[in-house]
C-alpha cells in the first residue's frame, strides 16, 4: 500500500450481477463479495490489471448511504476510494486543512480495513474514502 494512490472506485450499482456483467465484458475479474450491514450494503470487488480494482455496491435498502446515493442521482461513481497509511493522522491532516469529514473517527470496512469518508462538498463534489489496511496486509 502507497499513500496517494487509488484503493478503489465504488460504483454504485441496483444489481451486482448485472454490473458484474458489464466489467467482465472489460477483463475485470470479480475476487470478493461480502455483506456490510452497519452499511446497508452487498459488496463485490472485480479486479483488472496493474492492481485497479472497482467496487461494486448494491444496496440492502433504499435506507442507507448508496441507496439514497441511487434515488438520488441513479446509478454511477459513488466514491473514490485512497490509501493512507496512517488513518488517524490522514484525518487529523485534512481537518487541519479545513476539509469536513463525515467520519472523524474511523470505521471497519469490508476485509477489515478501517475507513473513513470525507465529504463530498470539502472535496469539489466527490465523495473520497479514505482506507487503511489491516497491519496483517501492509
Amino acid at each position: 500500500m502507497e499513500e496517494g494512490s487509488i484503493n478503489h472506485i465504488g460504483i454504485a450499482t441496483k444489481s451486482l450481477d448485472e454490473a458484474g456483467a458489464i466489467w467482465s465484458a472489460f477483463g475485470f475479474e470479480p475476487t470478493n463479495e461480502e455483506v456490510l450491514p452497519d452499511q446497508g450494503v452487498r459488496v463485490r470487488y472485480l479486479a483488472g490489471s496493474g492492481g485497479t480494482r472497482i467496487e461494486l455496491l448494491e444496496p440492502l435498502d433504499d435506507g442507507g448511504p448508496v441507496g439514497r446515493f441511487i434515488a438520488n442521482k441513479g446509478e454511477g461513481v459513488q466514491q473514490v476510494a485512497v490509501d493512507v497509511e496512517d488513518i488517524e493522522l490522514a484525518i487529523a491532516r485534512l481537518k487541519s486543512i479545513g476539509l469536513e469529514m463525515i467520519n472523524e473517527q474511523p470505521t471497519i470496512g469490508s476485509g477489515g480495513h478501517r475507513i473513513a469518508f470525507v465529504h463530498p462538498s470539502s472535496c469539489g463534489g466527490v465523495l473520497i474514502e479514505l482506507v487503511e489496511k489491516p497491519q496483517s496486509e501492509r
